[in-house]
């Protein structure tokens, strides 16, 4: 299946304890890349990085987390009473040496490294399954997105698939024509050397079948065409895997058949086939370039 490698969504949640909203941005990447920025939960990311991983296969995934808790309960408050303790002695002997009272307020001292410290209450598995539910919900209109875009790329590409078919089609004809342009260059370079040269018709025949064999494009027509074939084969998958890297390697290999067309050619009409399938590959390419 194709499917681009950008889409966006973001969705806002509510459940029993507190609310949650998740922003999902996805762009172009050669692996799958993970960004979270947001409220820090702990294990629970990993999970949401998994399940992201079931989802979406490749691109960089940028997630954020906006959220809100309900009720004190859900936050925990811990004071290092020892710590403290031992600080007020610390003070008390401090004015002993100085001679005079020094002072430290309440809200001074809890303001100090260590003292107090306030968490958020550990998620319950209900919370979690919440969690990943909401999360799941945000993947899947992100996925819906990155397949509308991937149909539109499609279109593209076999619009220039087709140009590139045709191409081909018009370089099989021409093809056929090159073995009697190469003669006649021959007879032609002969003649320019000198009358004394006289070659045999059957040694005529020997250095054209030759020259015929070094330049044939039989072998770079036949590639092209099979690399087409597997180009639609991928586009027509209901696979869910990725394909991009696939389809990459299609567009590299058609720019090198048709480079080397482009270094056999003999006659103007190849190489500007020749040329317009690497145009055509180029586009390609680009295209190529946002499919998952």
């Amino acid at each position: 299946m194709i499917r681009s490698m950008t889409g966006f969504a973001e969705k806002k949640f509510a459940g029993p304890s507190f609310s949650l909203k998740f922003t999902v941005r996805t762009l172009n990447h050669r692996f799958f890349d993970w960004s979270y920025r947001g409220e820090y939960i702990g294990e629970i990311e990993n999970m949401l990085r998994s399940l992201c991983q079931t989802k979406i296969y490749r691109g960089r995934v940028e997630v954020g987390l906006d959220l809100e808790l309900y009720s004190p309960e859900s936050w925990e408050v811990r004071l290092n009473v020892p710590l403290a303790q031992q600080i007020m002695r610390a003070m008390e002997d401090l004015s002993q040496r100085l001679g005079k009272d020094v002072h430290l307020s309440a809200d001074r001292l809890i303001s100090l490294p260590f003292i107090l410290h306030i968490q958020r209450k550990s998620f319950t598995p209900e919370e979690i399954e919440f969690f990943k539910k909401c999360f799941s919900r945000v993947l899947d209109e992100v996925v819906k997105e990155r397949e509308r875009e991937g149909r539109e790329i499609k279109k593209e590409i076999r619009r220039i698939t087709r140009e590139i078919q045709k191409a081909v089609t018009r370089l099989e004809k021409l093809k056929k024509k090159q073995p009697r342009l190469l003669r006649e260059r021959l007879e032609s370079r002969l003649k320019e050397l000198g009358e004394e040269i006289d070659l045999a018709e059957e040694k005529m025949v020997e250095e054209t079948a030759y020259i015929v064999q070094k330049y044939d494009l039989t072998e770079e027509i036949a590639r092209l065409k099979f690399h087409l074939d597997y180009l639609k084969e991928l586009l027509a998958s209901k696979d869910k895997l990725p394909v991009g890297k696939k389809l990459d390697f299609i567009a590299q290999e058609l720019y090198r058949e048709a480079n080397t067309i482009s270094s056999k050619s003999q006659d103007i009409s190849i190489t500007r086939e020749s040329l317009a399938i690497k145009h055509a590959v180029e586009s390609l390419r680009q295209q190529v370039q946002n499919i998952e």
